[in-house]
């Protein structure tokens, strides 16, 4: 390694604390391979006295590798791992753990789901609930923080305590430790142990810690106690590149290092190797508005390469079709897609782009789990809906759906396989405003029968009220409803073209297949285009990059816009909505009872016994349930104003009725 006059310095740092500024492509991986090299042999430091700490496995099997390919041997005493192993291995010597004293991630899992299912049954049909769940309880416990001032985002902070206390003692019952209680048993076990923790200090006098920006207060605690009293403590890191803050990483630490160690020495390595000049200068310039950060200058040997272009487009579709259409320019002129990585926040944002590769035939690999849209929680409230309303009305459906707008109905009154609304009725026998709920949801039903699905969907959204569903759940939830619009949009837009549910829904299994193939196909080789998250692809190199959503430009320039509309509508709506509501459930049973008129006459005389006129109401009718009258009447020929098309459907009830009286003659 030709090393530079800071790494130099890093390198050959002998006792004491350092903290090394790594700015990205610097070679701080290379520096602390270098640094454990050079105390073996020009310090005399024995092997088994080291202690390499980073934050995964792979990143401590690679950074064994390469020392080990330096040093050209098979083997060393170096202690290479990463906090939860290196923990561990104390926990172990101290209380002879095996692995099956380890909370597996399945039997976390099904804890919470237990746990959930009990305080807050509501909740469990949410796919993402019980990963965020976990999540906070890791929070909770890497920070130490007393449970009763922590709020939840999850949950309500009352089903938060209730999930978190029966998790911990789920765990105490069956001598089970996860992994965050491997950092609190072993600061525990240090704490009340001197004895044991001299024995550690002994053993570890000189510790190296990697990507320190993601360090936790728990970890650093730990970290702290072993590197006494020496502190030997050799950190790595970079302020400007904490990203894992949702893991509970805690960057001020880093920035406070130089106040709990006062003797510390600093080096920046400032020489980027990694990229060009216009890539270095346009991320300099965007991280350099952070307010809390250490001061760098970073430079580079490299050429100054293209410039990095920032693109507008209006929605995720679009940004898929240029980033098709880019690629297709490419690979024209001999690029390769496996030099090619396009890059998300989130693994559901990458959704769009799958579907469109698999459209177009492209070949990619995805370093997370696939993510199928139609197994998202929404999708299911959705295909609830729909199959009930196609007479499905078992219990399942029915309780995962029952309250999505809020209908205040109890599980109690739910007690059959096969819900019946009229069971229902009965047991709100004496409360009518609830008869009421369960006759308008009743109607509801109806009119989703004679859908079709991007219809049906459109009239669950504003019609039944599952978007004030959503709104109340991102409020419980603390999260932005924007991002579950965005799911319900893809999920509607799916459904154009379909013609009936079980198309539609068939297309969806096509889908989830063609997800299988690719996943079976990644595990076989790995090919074409990277489809990462930001956090995953952390470190890697690709040739060629496109980064989605980064400013969420297309909501941004619309915020103050929409921010006026929603003011407007919500004016409008506070005006109407008592009036409306008081006519919801005439206007929706008349449609109704039209259509069981129209398709009774259908059904007896059939159409062509009907004048011209009152045939076409009645055949459009039919084919656009969910339409209003207004609508109805421009679509005829000549169009009719709204009185016209409401008059001639009254002709058609009335004909009906004289249809089911056996009047037949009087009618025409």
């Amino acid at each position: 390694m030709n090393k530079n006059p800071s790494q130099v310095r890093a390198v050959a740092h002998l006792s004491g604390p350092m903290m090394v500024l790594a700015g990205p492509g610097s070679g701080k991986t290379s520096v602390i391979v270098e640094r454990t090299s050079y105390l073996i042999h020009h310090c005399e430091v024995p092997e088994t006295s080291i202690l390499v700490v980073t934050f995964s496995k792979a990143a401590s099997r690679e950074m064994r590798e390469r020392f080990l390919k330096k040093e050209n041997r098979p083997a060393s005493g170096v202690t290479f791992g990463t906090f939860h192993g290196v923990f561990y291995g104390i926990l172990k010597c101290a209380y002879g753990l095996t692995a099956k004293n380890i909370l597996s991630d399945e039997q976390k899992r099904e804890f919470l789901r237990e746990l959930t299912e009990k305080y807050g049954e509501d909740l469990r049909q949410e796919g993402e609930f019980l990963e965020d769940l976990g999540r906070e309880i890791s929070l909770v416990k890497g920070n130490r923080v007393d449970l009763k001032y922590y709020y939840s985002k999850s949950c309500s902070d009352e089903i938060f305590r209730k999930i978190y206390q029966g998790y911990l003692e789920k765990c105490r019952r069956q001598r089970l430790l996860d992994f965050d209680d491997m950092l609190l048993y072993t600061w525990d076990l240090l704490s009340k142990r001197p004895d044991i923790l001299k024995a550690w200090q002994e053993k570890f006098r000189y510790i190296l810690v990697d990507e320190f920006q993601d360090i936790n207060p728990l970890q650093y605690d730990v970290i702290r106690l072993l590197a006494k009293p020496e502190n030997n403590l050799f950190i790595v890191g970079d302020d400007d590149q904490s990203i894992y803050h949702f893991r509970g990483a805690r960057p001020h630490i880093m920035l406070n290092f130089e106040k709990d160690y006062p003797d510390a020495k600093t080096v920046v390595l400032n020489v980027n190797y990694r990229c060009s000049k216009e890539i270095l200068r346009s991320a300099m310039n965007l991280i350099g508005r952070n307010r809390s950060r250490f001061e760098k200058e970073l430079t580079t040997p490299n050429p100054q390469g293209s410039p990095v272009h920032i693109v507008q487009l209006e929605n995720p579709r679009q940004q898929c079709l240029f980033i098709l259409k880019d690629l297709q320019t490419y690979l024209a002129g001999g690029g390769r897609l496996e030099d090619t990585a396009v890059l998300l926040r989130t693994n559901l944002e990458a959704e769009p782009l799958v579907h469109a590769l698999m459209e177009y035939n492209l070949p990619f690999t995805m370093k997370d789990r696939l993510p199928n849209l139609f197994e998202h929680w929404i999708c299911r409230n959705l295909l609830d809906y729909m199959e009930m309303a196609a007479g499905d009305m078992s219990r399942r459906r029915f309780l995962a759906v029952m309250n999505r707008p809020n209908r205040y109905l109890s599980r109690e009154a739910v007690y059959e396989k096969e819900v019946s609304l009229e069971t229902l009725r009965i047991f709100y026998e004496d409360k009518e405003w609830m008869c009421d709920r369960i006759d308008l949801l009743e109607t509801h039903l109806k009119l989703l029968r004679q859908m079709k699905p991007y219809a049906a969907v459109n009239f669950i959204r504003h019609g039944i009220g599952y978007e004030e569903y959503l709104q109340d759940y991102a409020t419980y939830r603390r999260i932005k409803v924007e991002e579950l619009y965005e799911i319900l949009d893809r999920i509607q837009e799916s459904a154009k073209g379909m013609e009936s549910l079980k198309q539609w829904e068939d297309f969806m299994d096509e889908y989830g297949r063609k997800l299988k193939e690719q996943a079976q196909r990644q595990q076989e080789r790995k090919e074409g285009i990277t489809v990462s998250t930001l956090h995953s692809a952390k470190g890697l190199e690709y040739e060629r990059g496109y980064i989605l959503n980064v400013m969420e430009a297309h909501v941004g320039l619309m915020k103050f816009e929409n921010i006026r509309i929603l003011k407007e509508m919500r004016n409008s709506v506070n005006r109407q909505v008592n009036c409306e509501t008081a006519n919801l459930n005439k206007t929706v049973s008349a449609a109704v009872k039209q259509i069981e008129d129209i398709q009774y006459i259908q059904s007896t005389i059939g159409f062509e016994k009907l004048p011209e006129n009152l045939a076409e109401i009645a055949r459009l009718r039919l084919e656009q349930p969910g339409m209003s009258l207004k609508e109805l009447g421009q679509m005829l020929t000549p169009p009719v104003g709204k009185s016209g098309v409401n008059h001639r459907l009254r002709k058609l009830s009335f004909i009906a009725e004289e249809l089911r009286e056996h009047k037949e003659e009087r009618i025409l």
